[in-house]
């Protein structure tokens, strides 16, 4: 099991805390998703005129980069060459670390009907595939926003090239939002999951309410999830995406993280 998590759960950490409390936890990986205030981690010295350090100090610490975590949304057309500079920037980085993944999302299509969304996220993913395809990088896009029904991503999937383009598997967003089970998750969109999001949550009092919990101290089937992962060969990480950064009253990652660990690790030993 590989085990990682995004930069989202430690908002306020510098790299150098980052990287020490990964490797002390007891995680593979490290997700970017931000550091320092600025989400656009390329535009930050320790990814432009410190990279050779910043590539020295993960690799040192026995880490790697498991994805960059872009804000790209594919639906926008007013910020579509916006998105293709960030794409470009993180293909980059995906060389300089050796990352095979860079996450985007479908984003919200408002009032449009969803066959022309989906022609026009076709559109724009192919045109970003073009980009990272030839560095060997593949984008993976979220069932987040207004893309978790697993059948609605499999119309975008079935016409995009899979060499380029694959699933972010948020475990929490198609169950909690949708009621959607993990089996027609995969069944409709296994083939193309190559990354896993993992949360835990507690269903509130109506409809979209609930309040996120510790790993395993919610209501999110994750050790059903975990079996049926494991039993459909999946070799990806298990990235937590603790959203400290958008809820700060959430848990400190220093309880978050080490739990996540300890809860994954257990839920493993005992398949």
């Amino acid at each position: 099991m590989k085990l990682s998590f995004t930069t989202l759960g430690c908002p306020d950490w510098p790299l150098e805390q980052i990287v020490e409390r990964a490797a002390e936890y007891g995680f593979d990986a490290i997700d970017f998703r931000g550091m320092a205030g600025e989400l656009n981690i390329y535009e930050l010295p320790e990814f432009s005129d410190r990279l050779a350090h910043t590539r020295k100090l993960i690799g040192d610490a026995g880490l790697q980069i498991s994805c960059f975590s872009s804000s790209v949304q594919l639906f926008s057309r007013e910020r579509f060459e916006s998105h293709l500079h960030e794409i470009s920037a993180y293909a980059r980085l995906c060389e300089q670390f050796d990352t095979r993944y860079i996450r985007v999302f479908g984003g919200g299509i408002g009032h449009t009907q969803r066959e022309s969304a989906i022609q026009t996220v076709v559109h724009h993913v192919n045109e970003m595939a073009k980009i990272v395809k030839p560095a060997g990088v593949k984008l993976l896009i979220e069932t987040h926003d207004d893309w978790i029904a697993c059948e609605e991503l499999k119309a975008v999937m079935e016409q995009v090239d899979a060499k380029a383009v694959g699933v972010l598997w948020d475990v929490h967003h198609p169950y909690r939002m949708l009621g959607e089970q993990p089996e027609a998750t995969w069944e409709a969109l296994g083939k193309w999951i190559e990354y896993t999001h993992v949360k835990d949550s507690r269903e509130g009092s109506g409809p979209g309410d609930y309040q996120y919990r510790l790993t395993g101290q919610g209501d999110i089937p994750l050790d059903r999830i975990y079996s049926l992962l494991r039993s459909k060969g999946y070799q990806g990480y298990y990235t937590l995406e603790w959203e400290k950064k958008w809820h700060p009253e959430l848990e400190e990652p220093e309880i978050v993280f080490p739990q996540y660990v300890e809860y994954m690790r257990k839920l493993a030993q005992e398949a």
